[in-house]
């Protein structure tokens, strides 16, 4: 059986609406047809996709390496069929929070200045690789180390990290905080795309509690609450100014690594042009 495009939409309605009731709905067809398109593409692919065995499906192992595959493909040929897009093939670039930081803005105009018929998309998507591994973006600004299989990353800039403090605990006083401060506090942490897990302590002194949030946004919510600390870096503070949210330098943590990422293989054509432009831009605002 030869695999088409229907069968992915299908499988990446199970998926994300997590039922194939739902599913059914979004596509507009009967649950008996997702259910036979579902089996068809296990029994093309040799693998089963989706767990049926519990009351909400879920996906299995394979299920869950196969969907960012899928939702890649199906973007690759949504993409290809946009007629609009072949006059003017956007540049799309995923960030999850805070783009290039203080470098945004300055980069944005002068890709319009010197590129003008390539439109450059900055789009924020919370996700660990902004969209790239799902075909979302073409290129995307990540924050690092990222370890994912499959993608090109270069070095762009590093920045400072900074402590986020609830405006009115008694160390947001203090002008500058050390890990070991920030120890006392329950630490506010984004597993989702941000850059701070517990290695970041030593062993012996890492914070006793952890809440964990999705976003940004929830987790500068969070902070303003009072509900514990954060560590982010120096765009974020520029970037992200918070009632109830007061930054704080960090010195004595490691700065964090500002990569340029795209996928392996096949790149959008002005790729080159964006990291040419990426790197003189950051190099300009570090003479």
């Amino acid at each position: 059986m030869s695999i088409e495009v229907r069968h992915l939409r299908c499988f990446l309605a199970v998926a994300e609406e997590s039922s194939v009731t739902r599913a059914a709905y979004r596509l507009g067809i009967t649950q008996p047809a997702v259910s036979r398109t579902l089996a068809a593409l296990e029994r093309a692919l040799g693998v089963l996709l989706v767990d049926r065995s519990t009351h909400h499906v879920a996906l299995t192992a394979e299920g869950r390496a196969f969907r960012d595959k899928a939702a890649a493909a199906v973007a690759a040929f949504d993409e290809a069929l946009d007629t609009g897009r072949l006059r003017r093939w956007p540049l799309r670039l995923g960030h999850a929070w805070s783009a290039l930081g203080p470098y945004t803005t300055p980069l944005l105009r002068r890709w319009q200045q010197e590129h003008p018929e390539t439109p450059l998309e900055l789009l924020r998507i919370d996700d660990i690789t902004a969209g790239l591994t799902r075909g979302e973006v073409d290129a995307a600004v990540l924050r690092g180390p990222v370890d994912v299989p499959g993608l090109v990353t270069e070095l762009l800039f590093t920045e400072p990290r900074v402590a986020a403090l609830p405006s009115d605990h008694p160390l947001a006083d203090r002008p500058s905080l050390t890990l070991t401060d920030l120890a006392a506090l329950p630490v506010i942490l984004n597993p989702v795309s941000g850059t701070t897990t517990l290695d970041l302590w030593p062993p012996s002194a890492r914070p006793a509690a952890v809440l964990t949030v999705a976003n940004t946004d929830d987790w500068l919510t969070a902070i303003a609450a009072g509900r514990g600390a954060g560590v982010s870096g120096t765009s974020t503070a520029a970037l992200h100014p918070y009632p109830g949210v007061t930054y704080r330098p960090l010195p004595d943590a490691p700065d964090i690594p500002v990569l340029l990422a795209h996928r392996q293989g096949p790149a959008h054509p002005a790729l080159p042009q964006l990291s040419t432009l990426a790197h003189e831009v950051t190099s300009e605002r570090h003479t």
